[in-house]
């Protein structure tokens, strides 16, 4: 089969390109190699693909370009078999300065990408989202796909925009396309700026952690494997064509436990620092993962101290080119 991956260089898209050329499918990627953070880790990630892709026979090719780019975006999409849109302008606190952009990049990106779609026999989309749709309200966890979507931020309004068109043209014109909802989705090469990757690339060089505010908010953490694995599970099932899913731990840790479970972890001896907290933020999340888990059989199996744990592991071995990397963003 021969999947497009818009967004592919990126820390998701990454390592579903990586994954699906290791199952021996042709492999597109679309990137527009956008500098948000340093681009040597989407380099190394299109080496890694490119590799994985030749180790198991199947064909990668990479393509410099914009989401925005309608006629790009036809042209690719008339090729593929199955499309995991994934580009985005991500961050939330950005999206306070820019919110026109984000509009542009994720809303209208993605109608070049359905329009592009409709005109085709596309087997499978799935349309990646963010559990910032849904605001972060305390009160409302977990988040269940029935409740309120209502986003505090220009990121989390441009992602709701994204997925409520996918789903329109889901129902009118028949497109075989399914919605993810990411919960802070984090792992190898994963985007330096997190809170996850900024804790440990601190604690490794002898530099507090920070935490925003007062660490009480919280978050469901989702491990990369977990989120290929669903990804995987989407190319083949249609049990879920025409929905939004959950695709999160279903757990969630306090922003501060968490700056201390990577600091016990890595250099125990030093202190924990607090700053200001952007007002985007949201408080809190945590994912419902029923549906998913009725519908496509979605059990995620790292659990947050347990992902952490892997993800220092890799780090602690990637060092020597990832670390560079995440000081320099």
């Amino acid at each position: 089969m021969h999947i497009l991956i818009t967004g592919g260089a990126g820390f998701i898209g990454g390592h579903l390109a990586e994954a699906f050329a290791d199952d021996g499918h042709d492999i597109t990627v679309l990137d527009n190699m956008d500098p948000f953070y340093d681009l040597g880790i989407k380099e190394h990630t299109i080496e890694v693909i490119g590799e994985t892709a030749t180790a198991n026979d199947a064909t990668f090719s990479f393509v410099e370009g914009d989401i925005r780019d309608a006629e790009l975006v036809a042209e690719l999409v008339e090729d593929a078999d199955a499309i995991y849109h994934q580009a985005a302008k991500a961050g939330v606190r950005p999206s306070v300065e820019q919110p026109m952009l984000y509009h542009e990049v994720n809303a209208t990106g993605t109608m070049n990408l359905l329009e592009a779609a409709r005109a085709t026999t596309i087997d499978r989309i799935i349309v990646a989202s963010s559990s910032s749709v849904y605001g972060g309200r305390g009160e409302l966890l977990p988040f269940s796909e029935l409740d309120p979507t209502l986003p505090i931020s220009p990121y989390g309004v441009s992602k709701l925009a994204t997925e409520r068109y996918a789903m329109a043209y889901a129902n009118v014109y028949g497109l075989p396309i399914v919605g993810t909802r990411y919960f802070t989705v984090y792992g190898p090469r994963m985007r330096p700026n997190m809170a996850i990757s900024n804790f440990v690339s601190r604690c490794f060089n002898d530099k507090s952690p920070v935490v925003f505010g007062d660490g009480e908010q919280t978050r469901d953490f989702t491990y990369i494997d977990d989120i290929v694995e669903a990804n995987r599970t989407l190319l083949d099932r249609h049990d879920a064509d025409g929905c939004v899913l959950n695709l999160g731990s279903g757990d969630r840790i306090d922003i501060l436990t968490l700056a201390e479970t990577v600091r016990d972890e890595v250099n125990p001896d030093l202190s924990i620092e607090f700053a200001e907290r952007y007002e985007a933020d949201a408080e809190h999340t945590q994912a419902d993962i029923s549906l998913a888990a009725e519908l496509i059989g979605y059990q995620p199996t790292h659990t947050i101290r347990e992902g952490v744990a892997s993800f220092i592991d890799w780090y602690r071995d990637a060092r020597d080119w990832y670390e560079p990397l995440v000081l320099a963003s």
